[in-house]
C-alpha cells in the first residue's frame, strides 16, 4: 500500500524503515526538516499516513507511505524494489524487532523472524540501493545497530535473552565496515553503522512477533532520547565516522577495537598455537 503527494526535493529521496515510531520516526523528522523527501516504511499504515501529513504540512516535502512487514518476502521485495529507483539517496535501515528471551525456550519460529528483519532485509535493501548509487556518484546507507553488537564479552545470565538480537546487530557492524572499506575511502557514496544504547523508544514493549498497539507512553529518562541518537547519526554522516555511538566520548575506543581485531587476524598465517599441540 503506497501514497505519496507533494514536490520533488533537490536532496533527493530518502526510504526509512520502521518509520512508524521512536528512531525512525526521528529520522524521518529530521531528513523532512533538512529537505529530503520520504519513503516511510513499516507495518502500521495509521501510524505512517498519521506522520506523513504532519511532515507534509509542516515541510512541504513529498511523502510516500509502503505498509510492509520486512519479515515478509513479497513485502521485502517491494520495498527493495522502491529503494532501487533512481531518486533514492538515502537508505535508513532502522526496522528492528528483539526477539527477546532465553534461546532455548523462545520459539525458532521467532528467531527465524528476528533473523529475517534485522538482517536479511537491511542486506538486500542496500543491495538494492547500492549499485544505483554508485553510478550516479551520490548516496548514503544507514545501518541502525546496538551497542549489544559488542556484548559477547559480557555476563550472560539464563534470563538475559539477547543472544539471537545481538549478533544480528553484531552482524551490521561488520556488514557496514566492510561494506565502507569496499567502496573505499574515496566513494561519494557512504555506509554508515549507528550503535545506540538503550533508547526511549517503545522497542522494548513487544518482542516484535506483533506491532505495539495504539500510542503507548514511554517513560522519559530511560535510555537516550531518540532526536540524540539521530543527531549523533548525522553528524557523523558529515564528518565520515562509519560506526557512530552516539553516548561513547572517547571515539578512539572504536580504532582501539580495530586493533584488537587485527591483532587477531595475525593468526592467519601462523602455525599451531602451543597450547593446541597436546594430543587429546
Amino acid at each position: 500500500m503506497s501514497e505519496q503527494s507533494g514536490p520533488v526535493s533537490d536532496r533527493g529521496t530518502a526510504v526509512v524503515t520502521g518509520a512508524s515510531s521512536g528512531i525512525g520516526d526521528e529520522y524521518a523528522t529530521r531528513l523532512a526538516a533538512d529537505g529530503y523527501d520520504l519513503v516511510l516504511v513499516a507495518r502500521r499504515t495509521q501510524r505512517l499516513a498519521r506522520l506523513a501529513e504532519l511532515l507534509r504540512e509542516r515541510h512541504g516535502v513529498t511523502v510516500e507511505t509502503l505498509t510492509a512487514d520486512l519479515g515478509v518476502p513479497a513485502d521485502l521485495a517491494e520495498v527493495a524494489r522502491r529503494v532501487a529507483a533512481p531518486d533514492v539517496t538515502l537508505l535508513v535501515n532502522n526496522a528492528g524487532i528483539n526477539g527477546y528471551g532465553r534461546f532455548t525456550e523462545v520459539d525458532a519460529e521467532l528467531h527465524a523472524r528476528v533473523v529475517a528483519v534485522n538482517v536479511t532485509a537491511p542486506t538486500l535493501l542496500a543491495r538494492a540501493a547500492l549499485p544505483g548509487m554508485v553510478e550516479r556518484g551520490r548516496g548514503a546507507v544507514i545501518n541502525v545497530a546496538s551497542l549489544l553488537a559488542f556484548s559477547g564479552a559480557m555476563p550472560s545470565p539464563p534470563d538475559w535473552g539477547r543472544a539471537v538480537y545481538a549478533s544480528t546487530k553484531s552482524y551490521l557492524v561488520t556488514f557496514s565496515r566492510i561494506l565502507a572499506g569496499e567502496l573505499g575511502a574515496d566513494s561519494p557514496v557512504r555506509v554508515q553503522v549507528v550503535c545506540p544504547g538503550r533508547t526511549t523508544t517503545e522497542f522494548h514493549l513487544t518482542q516484535g512477533d506483533r506491532s505495539v498497539e495504539g500510542d503507548v507512553p514511554v517513560a522519559e529518562g530511560d535510555g537516550m532520547p531518540a532526536p540524540d541518537v539521530v543527531n549523533a547519526s548525522l553528524v557523523a554522516l558529515r564528518t565520515g565516522e562509519v560506526v557512530c555511538v552516539p553516548g561513547l566520548a572517547d571515539a578512539e575506543a572504536v580504532e582501539h577495537l580495530a586493533a584488537a581485531e587485527a591483532e587477531i587476524r595475525t593468526a592467519a598465517q601462523s602455525p599451531l598455537a602451543d597450547r593446541y599441540r597436546t594430543s587429546s
